[in-house]
């Protein structure tokens, strides 16, 4: 296992669109295991191998208050959204510091494999929906920002590069 370095908004790597993962085996378990080490070091809920410029459909979460349920969703299809939205307040491992009100499915249903190659279906609410709907975005090159308004994410776009060099000077 091994923390992998987490791209920053406005990294273009992030607008990269995953390839499907051709077969579960040991790079993709190794991999897992490295996103979820990374997730947990980051005080993250949910990283998806885009964000640590790996482009294939892998995503890793954890809701849980204890911190020991991850859930590992590889090659994920969302089969059935509620038709019921609500407004989140979201934040992004990938935009540090930054959250802002992003309107999702209030359930959804996916299927996805698992690290042992097994097929799975899961029923959502919750933080839960918002965090896989979220974490699917990844997978399609899309970041939460991309839902605000042209202004905000300007806004957002203009402090994370100066906060990228800041940390580099």
């Amino acid at each position: 296992m091994a923390l992998r370095p987490i791209l920053c908004f406005p990294d273009p790597k992030l607008h990269k669109v995953a390839r499907p993962v051709q077969q579960v085996d040991e790079r993709i378990r190794s991999l897992v295991a490295d996103m979820l080490e990374t997730m947990y070091a980051a005080k993250g809920i949910g990283l998806a191998a885009t964000q640590i410029d790996v482009h294939e459909r892998v995503i890793v979460i954890d809701v849980s208050e204890e911190r020991n349920a991850p859930l590992v969703l590889i090659n994920p299809v969302l089969s059935w959204t509620s038709a019921e939205r609500h407004v989140n307040e979201e934040g992004c491992l990938s935009v540090p510091g930054i959250y802002d009100n992003v309107e999702r499915f209030d359930a959804v249903q996916v299927t996805a494999l698992d690290q042992d190659g097994q097929s799975r279906t899961i029923s959502a609410d919750g933080m839960l929906a918002v965090c896989i709907q979220h974490e699917m975005d990844h997978l399609l090159g899309k970041v939460f920002v991309e839902y605000l308004s042209p202004l905000k994410r300007n806004r957002i776009k203009t402090k994370m590069l100066k906060q990228q060099r800041e940390e580099r000077d």
